[in-house]
């Protein structure tokens, strides 16, 4: 079956957003920042795969590209209009369509190698070609509506990938764990109305999007009982977002028996992002790749891919993923987290940890 792949492209660092600082255009009283703009910069993901280079990770990997998704795989998920409206500003000097969603000349181009990375992750491991898959993709995906691009993505990436593989006849059932600190909104909209995607998305609460994200969607119609949405209170960290999997997210997967699974990875509910509130550290996403690889091999022989979404720090993105990607292909070379002892030091008290866990357990009662 071979190893672990990891998809990339170079085209994906190219990906440029406008004149933001942080999340903000600038302008007004909003002044430009020294370094950098819009928070979804591309040194986060390069810094990724640099450390890997350097820690010689990569050589454990099965390194690969991928084509970009095709216009048929892009209108089974997107409608026309939007995509020609999208393309129309990318041969151009770009702009931007949506919130938050800048992007300049070559933009749409750029997110279709996105998606197509993701696709290609997918499949092959629902084919059998790799045990599992990293996809290194860039710009993200799981905020992309169908015709409403937001919070820096552009296409929805994991949708797309789904749809394509289905199309293909590479499986019937999905599942989606979003581990992104904000709200899987687009994934979420797109299955709603389906019982062959479960989605699943574990937040910090009223984040982002505000209003999105609760207990009480589970799904309409059809999809009623396969959405479920995990919203954490600001401050939580480790030991909950390890008992949120636990309690809700294995469950769940267990019941439902997908043929893949597939995670939305962010790693934004780190303790240092500056996009969220949250807690957790490069061992927290070591041991939830455990736990989702140790379900897959339960309920769906070991398929298991993870494609990239948030996470803002340039320090710290490259230690959680390089923690992740070391679990999934099981090497051996490491990269020690340099603020593991401090930010574990920094976890909430026995009292606060008590009344998440009392939390996630009202969630377990509605859910089961």
């Amino acid at each position: 079956m071979g190893r672990t792949a990891f998809y990339w492209d170079e085209r994906c660092f190219w990906h440029a957003g406008g004149n933001y600082a942080l999340t903000m255009p600038v302008g007004g009283l909003i002044q430009p920042q020294a370094a950098g703009g819009l928070a979804e910069s591309p040194e986060t993901k390069r810094r990724l795969k640099n450390l890997m280079e350097v820690t010689g990770l990569i050589g454990d990997l099965d390194v690969r590209s991928a084509p970009p998704a095709g216009w048929h795989d892009l209108i089974r998920v997107h409608p026309e209009a939007f995509l020609h409206r999208f393309k129309e500003l990318s041969d151009g000097n770009g702009g931007e369509i949506g919130e938050q969603t800048p992007f300049g000349p070559g933009g749409f181009d750029i997110a279709c190698v996105s998606a197509g990375l993701a696709g290609a992750a997918v499949a092959e491991v629902l084919r059998g070609t790799h045990p599992n898959a990293y996809a290194l993709s860039r710009p993200p995906g799981h905020h992309c509506l169908p015709d409403w691009p937001n919070g820096f993505c552009l296409l929805a990436n994991i949708a797309i990938a789904i749809e394509a593989a289905r199309a293909d006849g590479l499986g019937r059932r999905f599942a989606v764990v979003d581990w992104d600190v904000h709200h899987g909104n687009g994934t979420e909209a797109i299955f709603y109305d389906r019982d062959d995607v479960l989605t699943i998305s574990i937040h910090q609460d009223r984040n982002y999007p505000e209003d999105t994200g609760f207990v009480a969607h589970r799904g309409r119609g059809a999809g009623e009982g396969f959405n479920m949405n995990v919203p954490l209170p600001p401050g939580a960290g480790h030991a909950t977002w390890l008992e949120a999997v636990e309690r809700l997210v294995v469950p769940a997967l267990a019941a439902y028996r997908p043929d893949i699974v597939i995670v939305a990875c962010g790693y934004d509910a780190a303790l240092v992002d500056p996009l969220s509130r949250m807690m957790c550290t490069a061992e927290t996403y070591r041991l939830m790749t455990r736990r989702m690889m140790e379900v897959a091999a339960e309920v769906c022989a070991g398929k298991l891919a993870i494609v990239h979404e948030g996470g803002y720090s340039e320090l710290y993105v490259p230690f959680c993923g390089h923690a992740v990607i070391e679990e999934l292909s099981g090497s051996a070379k490491s990269a020690p987290d340099p603020l593991a002892e401090v930010y574990m030091r920094r976890q909430p008290p026995a009292r606060m940890q008590a009344l998440f866990s009392e939390m996630i357990g009202e969630m377990a009662a509605a859910f089961f």
